[in-house]
């Protein structure tokens, strides 16, 4: 089970939960939508989706800004064939018919905000051409058009979004790496948790899925020291890791396009709630192992930790609860943190810009009500203000 919640803004949350499924020779996620607010005081919001993400579009040919793929559906063992492209308020789908006459009676659409549902009926039997319900982003439903043209079934679907840019009609690892780009705008992420192990995984990861530059904090500090961060440990404490961890993410503050694992099993400076300034530069993931047994379970442990606030990973602007770790699986949870990004970018989408100011005034700790400049964050005032 895997677990994403993201900060949406100062005043919600949205949470997607992935449950893994071993099966032969694929995985199986299903995420669920969950909105609150970080008052904790009113009611959830569910929406449970399946996300087959097994189906994964292979690219086949790709001329200006229409994409080719080819799909296995979920329901069907024959290959779809499909051709997309992004337009300014809708998206177009095309999908192959096969040989033969079709009446639009002998067709099936089913859209909803997320999912599309496409199916024939002919020579008395069912085909699936195509079943998703993990479109890139929502649409109006109520708005879908299509229609048969030649071989090929035509849907126009209405984007709810028009300013956002879909690189497929799913959400996929390959649409969401994609698309992750543009969002971020060059945005660092920075990865905390328990285990420096995972943050490292998922680090290289999604640098790879984005084309960013992976980084180790305990990589760089080791590097320096000359000795590993356990000795380190024992000889001085962690303590003196955290401080010497705040010293490397000060400098990586002000990067570019990287993706920083930072030092987990406590001993590193994102478990000390008063060491984030520097790590407000950029998005933050707090990837955790969890003990809960179901997706009921894991959300309250979620709930509980961001109203205590006792840990620093708490300050984490999107949460992946892990049921378990096996290094197989860590491409779904780097999925599942892109999935969380996205959402919470698309929330509100000044945040990249709001992150660019906050490391423009030098990450005085002030996120995410960043104070006019001259603000002092020792005493807490605008000097600037004060001396006019």
């Amino acid at each position: 089970m895997v677990t994403c919640i993201a900060a949406a803004s100062s005043t919600a949350t949205a949470t997607l939960e992935y449950s893994t499924l071993k099966k032969p020779n694929r995985t199986q996620l299903f995420p669920t939508i969950l909105t609150f607010s970080k008052s904790l005081h009113s009611k959830f919001v569910t929406a449970v989706v399946n996300h087959p993400s097994y189906v994964i579009p292979r690219l086949v040919n790709k001329t200006n800004n229409r994409i080719r793929c080819c799909t296995s559906p979920t329901t069907s063992t024959t290959t779809t064939h499909y051709e997309f492209s992004d337009g300014p308020i809708e998206v177009e789908l095309r999908l192959a018919l096969g040989d033969g006459d079709l009446s639009s009676k002998e067709v099936s659409v089913d859209a909803n905000e997320n999912s599309l549902v496409v199916k024939i009926s002919r020579f008395g039997s069912v085909q699936t051409l195509m079943d998703t319900n993990s479109l890139y982003h929502k649409i109006n439903p109520g708005e879908t058009i299509w229609y048969i043209d030649d071989d090929q079934l035509v849907i126009n679907l209405k984007k709810q979004d028009p300013e956002l840019k879909w690189p497929d009609i799913v959400e996929s690892w390959e649409s969401l790496s994609s698309g992750l780009v543009q969002l971020l705008k060059g945005t660092s992420v920075f990865l905390v948790g328990e285990s420096t192990e995972i943050n490292e995984k998922i680090a290289r990861e999604l640098a790879v899925g984005l084309g960013y530059t992976p980084l180790s904090t305990r990589e760089l500090l080791e590097g320096v020291a000359k000795q590993t961060i356990e000795s380190w440990v024992s000889a001085e404490g962690s303590e003196s890791v955290a401080v010497a961890e705040s010293a490397i993410l000060e400098s990586l503050s002000s990067h570019a396009r990287t993706v920083v694992a930072t030092i987990g099993d406590g001993h590193g400076a994102a478990a000390k709630t008063n060491n984030w300034r520097h790590l407000f530069a950029g998005f933050t993931v707090w990837l955790s192992e969890s003990k809960a047994t179901d997706e009921g379970s894991a959300k309250e442990e979620v709930i509980k930790h961001i109203k205590d606030g006792v840990r620093g990973y708490s300050n984490s602007e999107v949460v992946v609860k892990l049921g378990g770790w096996d290094a197989t699986y860590s491409k779904s949870v780097a999925q599942a943190s892109l999935s969380a990004l996205k959402q919470l970018i698309l929330s509100d989408k000044q945040l990249p810009g709001k992150k660019s100011l906050y490391i423009r005034l030098g990450c005085r700790g002030d996120w995410p009500d960043i104070k006019p400049p001259g603000w002092d964050p020792s005493v807490g005032t605008d000097a600037s203000r004060s001396t006019v």
